[in-house]
């Protein structure tokens, strides 16, 4: 990949890759857009603010090295999108969602910061979302140059009930509270569930209260970067419904987590 950095700031180019398509695809709840193409937001605790000017992506305030060690993976700069989609194009469905919003990329996001998200995603629409996480950290989350980061599980396990009454998170609060303590005791290893079989791993998050089948899929796609695994929400039941119902195509093989994505933001906005 080609980049410099310059005046405290990373530039590179980037084909396949949309900032509005990739962060407000309902796949992550932290970004903002703050100005034309700019977006200000957070992966767990790194606060970053992305542009594109030109033909050029732009990170302000960033290092080579978090650039390197941090962004590259979390956009998933490294993973051949233009290939990805000629192999989807192969269903005609799939082919019409890649060329809807070409520009999405899998974010791969914290493990916790994904679990608890997507506890809070429960029959919930994205503004709402977005409230109840923005409220959590600013309560619970370490101050930086813009807003907070993620509470850690640490911090949240010492709570109690109703301490997350300011939050608005209604029946969820037990669910994070709950997610907080496993996580925070060792119940429940995070490092450990991303490596193991689907099953296992699914069984594992199920533990905690109030965690099904589509939380633990969101958590293992969008935390673990487990792209075999395609969460079935509402809208993509809907797809699946429509448009496959005798099942999903072969041409996603082993990347069904990415193709889901583009499934998503196609019939949510269809």
């Amino acid at each position: 990949m080609d980049y410099f950095y310059r005046n405290n700031n990373i530039y590179f180019k980037q084909d396949d890759f949309t900032l509005c398509e990739t962060l407000d695809c309902g796949q992550a709840f932290r970004w903002q857009l703050i100005g034309t193409d700019t977006y200000q937001g957070f992966n767990s605790s790194n606060p970053l603010t992305i542009s594109k000017q030109n033909d050029c992506f732009v990170l302000y305030n960033t290092s080579e090295e978090d650039f390197l060690n941090i962004w590259c993976d979390y956009f998933d700069l490294k993973t051949d999108y233009k290939m990805l989609k000629s192999k989807f194009s192969g269903d005609e469905t799939l082919k019409a969602a890649c060329n809807f919003a070409p520009g999405i990329r899998l974010l791969r996001q914290d493990k916790w910061e994904a679990l608890c998200s997507f506890i809070i995603s429960q029959n919930n629409n994205i503004p709402r979302i977005k409230g109840i996480i923005n409220r959590l950290c600013e309560m619970y989350g370490k101050k930086t140059d813009f807003g907070y980061a993620f509470p850690l599980a640490e911090t949240l396990a010492g709570l109690k009930q109703g301490d997350l009454a300011p939050i608005r998170a209604g029946f969820r609060e037990r669910y994070i509270l709950d997610a907080a303590k496993k996580v925070a005791l060792g119940e429940i290893d995070l490092e450990n569930i991303a490596t193991l079989p689907c099953d296992d791993a699914r069984k594992e998050l199920m533990k905690i209260c109030g965690v099904g089948i589509k939380v633990a899929d969101c958590t293992l796609l969008y935390g673990m970067y487990r792209i075999e695994f395609f969460p079935v929400d509402v809208w993509i039941k809907r797809v699946l419904e429509q448009y496959y119902p005798c099942g999903l195509p072969d041409c996603i093989k082993g990347y069904e987590g990415i193709a889901q994505q583009f499934l998503f933001h196609y019939i949510r906005n269809l």
